[in-house]
């Protein structure tokens, strides 16, 4: 900037001659003291009508040297008269150069203050327009979270309808009790960053306006100097203004003038540069965030896939042992069907032997006798019952395998149409509705 003091090297030239009485000069003058003169009875009250010859010469004598005397303070007067003229006009000259080359200096200066404050005016409008786009991205990336939540919500509320004993609380919820949670922070993280970034805007806004203010003050002025810079003795529009030397008690100084400015320029620069960190600041938060939900969904998917890799599994052999406990159900109910049979078929022997028995028990007298035939029989129906027992043993065991298979055929049955329905619940439900999560362009706000 250029300074505006200017170093006196000679004491100016004065702007008015002081007005001083020039010496009066004296005249000596002959008195009448002569035998002729008037001087007697003529001073004494009154004198006659005429003059003499010598005071008519002094009274030429008087009126030469007081003409001559008129001329020289004349002439000196106009001499002084005409280089005070001299004087003034260059005095006033230098005066006007050196007001106008000061104006100049001003203009420059006011010039430096006014680009500046336009380019910062500028620098910082853009800064707020990236920032706004920042907070939009923002504003798109806290809406794009709800559909995340409203998934993780939903698959929670579905899993809920699992039967039992599939309603456990395995790895999968738990990875969907942590996503929940991570977008619920996410969001609380996003709205207080939104928050930042409106205040942040708000003053950004203020500041600009400051600017613009000390810019349009500026700008006034630069228009008014240039206006006073163009000024010269010939111009039309100059008049007289006796009371514009006045300086009124609120006026600035240059140092204050500049120090105002830079001040504004300072803060301006400052909510600039800290606009410019927030920004920066969102970009990490947005990326970071959309990649944390992306991993936690890659996370959540895997846990879904693993945990219906293990129903499938289950399932799978819990219709391979329902395949062979009916076909074991089938081999033992024939088995049964055999049992009985077999106890069907020793009733006949059975009745011969006992028939046999109670026929010779009425033998007569001495032919009532305990030979081997008799001993045989009787051990014969021993056999038989000892025989029948252990059949209906057997086939009592084998009705209660049967009944055991029946029921486990039952909880066979009841726990494959319980993972068919976990199943349905994690891939239908669960798994389709995952297909609709947000992408990572999304969830960072850019759509």
């Amino acid at each position: 900037m250029a300074q505006t003091d200017v170093l006196v090297t000679q004491e100016p030239a004065p702007q008015t001659v002081q007005v001083s009485e020039l010496p009066r000069k004296e005249y000596d003058v002959a008195r009448n003291t002569g035998a002729y003169t008037s001087a007697g009875l003529a001073t004494a009250g009154f004198r006659t009508a005429k003059y003499l010859v010598d005071e008519w010469f002094q009274n030429c004598y008087a009126r030469y040297h007081q003409a001559f005397a008129d001329r020289d303070q004349s002439e000196r007067q106009r001499h002084e008269s005409q280089q005070l003229a001299a004087e003034t006009e260059a005095l006033a000259q230098r005066t006007q150069e050196d007001s106008t080359r000061r104006v100049g200096e001003r203009l420059q200066d006011t010039h430096g203050w006014k680009s500046e404050l336009q380019r910062e005016i500028e620098e910082l409008l853009a800064e707020t327009d990236l920032l706004l786009a920042q907070k939009l991205r923002l504003e798109r990336a806290l809406d794009a979270t709800a559909l995340p939540y409203s998934i993780a919500t939903d698959n929670l509320q579905c899993r809920e309808r699992r039967q039992h004993p599939d309603l456990v609380r395995d790895y999968v919820e738990m990875e969907l009790l942590k996503e929940a949670e991570l977008i619920r922070n996410i969001q609380g993280l996003l709205k207080r960053t939104i928050m930042q970034a409106v205040k942040q805007i708000q003053l950004n806004q203020e500041h600009k306006e400051t600017c613009e203010m000390d810019w349009s003050d500026k700008v006034d002025a630069y228009n008014i100097d240039e206006t006073c810079s163009r000024y010269h003795n010939q111009s039309t529009e100059v008049q007289f203004h006796p009371h514009s030397v006045r300086l009124e008690e609120s006026v600035s100084t240059p140092e204050t003038w500049a120090k105002f400015s830079q001040d504004n320029l300072y803060r301006a620069e400052r909510e600039r540069l800290a606009s410019a960190n927030l920004r920066q600041l969102i970009d990490c938060i947005l990326r970071d965030t959309s990649e944390d939900l992306r991993l936690q969904c890659d996370a959540v998917n895997l846990a879904f896939g693993r945990r219906c890799e293990e129903l499938e599994d289950a399932r799978h052999k819990l219709n391979d042992h329902l395949r062979k406990t009916l076909q074991e159900i089938t081999d033992q109910e024939h088995n049964v069907a055999t049992l009985k049979q077999a106890i069907k078929d020793k009733e006949a022997p059975l009745k011969v032997a006992q028939t046999r028995l109670y026929q010779r028990s009425h033998r007569p007298n001495v032919e009532l006798c305990r030979d081997t035939a008799q001993f045989r029989l009787a051990s014969e129906v021993e056999e038989l019952n000892l025989s029948l027992t252990a059949l209906k043993e057997k086939l009592l065991e084998a009705e209660q395998s049967l009944h055991n298979l029946e029921d486990t055929r039952m909880s066979l049955e009841k726990n494959i149409a319980v993972k068919t329905n976990s199943l349905f619940i994690d891939r239908q439900k669960c798994m389709a509705h995952r297909a609709h999560y947000p992408t990572v362009l999304r969830l960072a706000g850019y759509q």
